[in-house]
């Protein structure tokens, strides 16, 4: 009988070492779940905060696209804007002086300059005006 109390001691035993060996193990996998869990969770936030702030940066770029779009279309139009005045205005011009007035204008602009900013002129003007000016009016190199 002696041999049977020593054969149940060792199978108890063996229950005991497995039952202790399956509390460790399942220790560690819940430790070894734990760590993963929070590893994933942890990858998880930092992805999502990255997605975040990259599509954040993203729309901003595109905003600022947008504005950058929205700016230059607008100096187009105003540089359409300002041709299209600077054309109606060349051919006033063109027109006015061949008008009689013009000779008129031009010389009150020269007696108010001589007032104003000095006795002695130099005038630059287009070739068939030079006739016009006579003293105290220097003819400058021609304008076009």
């Amino acid at each position: 009988m002696s041999i049977d109390k020593f054969v149940a001691e060792i199978q108890n035993r063996k229950k005991n070492d497995l039952a202790e060996l399956d509390k460790k193990l399942s220790d560690k996998k819940s430790e070894t779940d734990a760590k993963k869990n929070s590893g994933v969770k942890d990858l998880k936030e930092n992805y999502a905060n990255e997605a975040k702030t990259k599509a954040e940066r993203e729309g901003a770029r595109i905003v600022e696209a947008g504005k950058l779009e929205a700016k230059k279309i607008l100096f187009d139009a105003i540089n359409k804007n300002l041709d299209s005045t600077f054309d109606v205005i060349k051919k006033e011009l063109d027109g006015y002086s061949k008008k009689p007035e013009y000779n008129q204008v031009l010389q009150k602009l020269v007696d108010y300059s001589k007032k104003v900013l000095a006795k002695e002129l130099v005038v630059h003007c287009r070739e068939e005006d030079k006739s016009f000016f006579k003293d105290g009016v220097q003819v400058g190199s021609t304008i076009q």
